[in-house]
C-alpha cells in the first residue's frame, strides 16, 4: 500500500465522518463529451429552497470556474435565464451544448462568531452547510437532453468555520467536468 493510497483512505473516510466537506453526484447517464466542445452555461431562474439570499448568478459563476480547466470553449450567461431563453442564447451563439444549472437547496448554517451574535435562534442554526444542485446537459441542435445530474454537498465538521452553501459548489462541479471527460469512473 502506498502513501497516497493510505491518504485517499483516510481523505474518504474523514468525508465519510463528517469532519471533511463531502458531495456526491449522481448522474442519469454515462455521456462523454469531446474536450473541443462549446458549451453555454445557464442558472436558472429558481431561488434556492432555504438559501434566499443566494448571489443570482452563483452557481453559473461556479460552473464556469470549475469547466474552463477542462473545456477551453465556454460561455457563461451574465444573469440567470429561463430554459427557453438559455437555448434561443445558445444556439445563436453557435453551441454545441447547454448546461442548464440550477441551485435547488441551500441551508445556510452559523459558521462565525459574527453570524452567531446576530441570531436570535442561534442555538439551532450553528452546524455545517448544505446544498443541492440540479444539471441538465442539452445538445443544442438536436435539443435531446444528453446528461441530467444532481449533486448533494455538505460542509465538514472541520471546515465550516466562515463558509457558505456557495463555497462549496466548485470542488464537485469540477469532479462532474472529469466525469463529462471520461476522466474518472
Amino acid at each position: 500500500m502506498t502513501v497516497g493510497d493510505l491518504t485517499d483512505g483516510a481523505t474518504y473516510h474523514l468525508r465519510d465522518a463528517g469532519l471533511l466537506n463531502h458531495s456526491e453526484i449522481k448522474r442519469a447517464n454515462n455521456w462523454r463529451l469531446q474536450a473541443d466542445s462549446y458549451i453555454y452555461i445557464s442558472q436558472g431562474l429558481f431561488i434556492p429552497l432555504g438559501h434566499p439570499s443566494a448571489k443570482p448568478n452563483v452557481v453559473a459563476e461556479e460552473t464556469f470556474n470549475a469547466f474552463v480547466e477542462y473545456f477551453p470553449r465556454l460561455r457563461q450567461a451574465s444573469v440567470p435565464q429561463g430554459f427557453d431563453e438559455a437555448m434561443q442564447v445558445a444556439r445563436s451563439d453557435g453551441a454545441h451544448y447547454l448546461l442548464y444549472v440550477r441551485f435547488a437547496q441551500g441551508n445556510d448554517r452559523i459558521g462565525n462568531w459574527d453570524e452567531f451574535k446576530g441570531r436570535k435562534d442561534s442555538g439551532a442554526r450553528l452546524g455545517v452547510d448544505r446544498g443541492a444542485l440540479q444539471l441538465m446537459l442539452v445538445e443544442v441542435g438536436s435539443g435531446y437532453l444528453v446528461d441530467t445530474a444532481n449533486i448533494r454537498h455538505r460542509g465538514g465538521f472541520l471546515t465550516f468555520y466562515n463558509t457558505k452553501p456557495e463555497n462549496l459548489l466548485r470542488p464537485p462541479l469540477r469532479e462532474y467536468a472529469r466525469r463529462l471527460l471520461g476522466l474518472t469512473p
